[in-house]
């Protein structure tokens, strides 16, 4: 069964997740799988020099642990119950994968259908992380030390990938994201469909 993978990613408190959850509403057949879950205990996070734990870094996640949840989904997409007709672009089971190393990790590269990459400016972030509680707390000096610095990091690591990710401005409104991406997956979608229907 063709399936439609579609991968969020970006900076920390950019929307990725917020984004996800408002396309799985108006997306038929759609399930989100959050990098989050897939964090490693604490007692397996390694901590730098700086006495700083390193969660912002693909070491800190069982990604292997991810790659089954999705392949799980793979396997067996869940269907809706809707019937519509034959060939029709809402037969397409769709997987939105959200999370802020997605396009780092290689095993994942052949997967998307389609990339978005949120960004926001270094204030903004800061502004928004500072509002969230984690667990463990944001130590004082962790996002200029750890946090930021890794972001950029990986970045340029996306930047320099050849496949096309689409880049988002996290500053927009939480409405006029939604509508950008949604409409440009109809569009997609609908390639698709013609795709199906020539093969």
């Amino acid at each position: 069964m063709k399936t439609f993978v579609i991968g969020i990613s970006g900076v920390t408190n950019g929307g990725k997740t917020t984004l996800a959850k408002n396309l799985q509403k108006h997306l038929p057949n759609c399930s989100v799988i959050s990098q989050d879950d897939f964090f490693k205990p604490k007692s397996e996070i390694e901590i730098d020099t700086n006495g700083f734990l390193q969660y912002d870094v693909l070491e800190a996640l069982n990604m292997e642990k991810m790659m089954s949840a999705i392949s799980c989904w793979m396997e067996s997409p869940r269907h809706s119950l809707v019937s519509t007709h034959r060939g029709s672009s809402e037969e397409i089971p769709i997987l939105i994968v959200e999370g802020f190393l997605l396009f780092n990790y290689k095993p994942l590269d052949t997967l998307w259908n389609r990339s978005y990459f949120l960004t926001i400016p270094y204030e903004e972030c800061k502004r928004r992380r500072s509002t969230r509680v984690y667990e463990p707390p944001d130590v004082p000096g962790y996002f200029d030390g750890h946090v930021w610095p890794m972001y950029l990091k990986h970045r340029q690591e996306v930047e320099n990938i050849t496949w096309e990710i689409v880049y988002l401005d996290g500053t927009k409104s939480e409405e006029d994201l939604f509508s950008q991406v949604y409409e440009d997956l109809i569009q997609e979608l609908a390639k698709q469909k013609c795709l199906q229907v020539t093969t």
